[in-house]
């Protein structure tokens, strides 16, 4: 999937939590056409989670932005 099927829910500047890295790559929570969640983020040791799957730190603060921009 290409990041211009996705639609960027987070990092706007259109809420609560104003973006500091701009249009850059930063933690954001996107959506798929599916109505699937994306989250991107730094990379997480916490566990090594099973053959095919990610960990990802995001901040508080973008989850909370994501909720509200979906209408949650």
């Amino acid at each position: 999937m290409a990041r211009e099927e996705l639609t960027r829910v987070t990092g706007t500047d259109n809420g609560d939590c104003k973006d500091p890295c701009g249009d850059e790559d930063c933690p954001n929570v996107y959506v798929t056409a599916s109505g699937s969640i994306v989250v991107q983020g730094d990379v997480s040791t916490a566990f090594q989670p099973p053959a095919g799957e990610g960990l990802v730190e995001i901040p508080e603060a973008v989850l909370r932005e994501a909720v509200r921009a979906l209408g949650w």
